[in-house]
């Protein structure tokens, strides 16, 4: 016999996919015309140096191909992770705009000083990131990520209720 599926449980998963898919388009979006003198596949191969180190750069239309997948991995991820935590976040903070900064900064810190220090993107001894390029990714995540899951967690929040 054949279990009819929940339709709550297949609406959240499509939120969530979709939260992923924005998120992800968004940011790797806002990557490029914040890097607009950079080469967008020089972006990915980047993105992809975190699993294969400095080698990703010599690499040519593979490694831009996962370095996307990465980007999309990782946003897919996070967008989960927020989405699901959103009721928790939004009861205690009321304000899914405040919800949507905190989750914005969350995310930069979690890159930045967890994933990225633990991949094989290699910095040159003594890097420090500048505070306005700190200040710009948090604005780009805040807006990039923190929003679009907000309000998409909010509305199926609000659905559900």
């Amino acid at each position: 016999m054949l279990k009819k599926e929940n339709p709550k449980k297949k609406s959240k998963l499509v939120n969530i996919l979709f939260a992923g898919f924005i998120t992800g388009t968004l940011d790797g979006l806002a990557a490029m015309i914040l890097n607009y003198k950079v080469n967008p596949g020089v972006i990915f191969k980047f993105i992809a140096s975190g699993a294969f180190g400095p080698a990703a750069f010599a690499g040519g239309a593979e490694i831009i191909v996962a370095g996307v997948i990465f980007h999309y991995v990782i946003a897919f991820v996070f967008s989960a992770v927020f989405f699901l935590l959103y009721p928790f976040f939004y009861n205690g903070l009321r304000n899914k705009y405040f919800v949507a900064v905190i989750y914005g900064i969350a995310a930069w810190l979690i890159m930045n000083l967890g994933v990225v220090p633990l991949s094989k993107i290699t910095m040159k001894p003594g890097y420090h990131i500048p505070v306005s390029t700190i200040v710009i990714g948090m604005l780009t995540l805040i807006i990039c990520v923190g929003l679009p899951v907000v309000f998409i967690a909010d509305r199926e929040t609000q659905k559900s209720k």
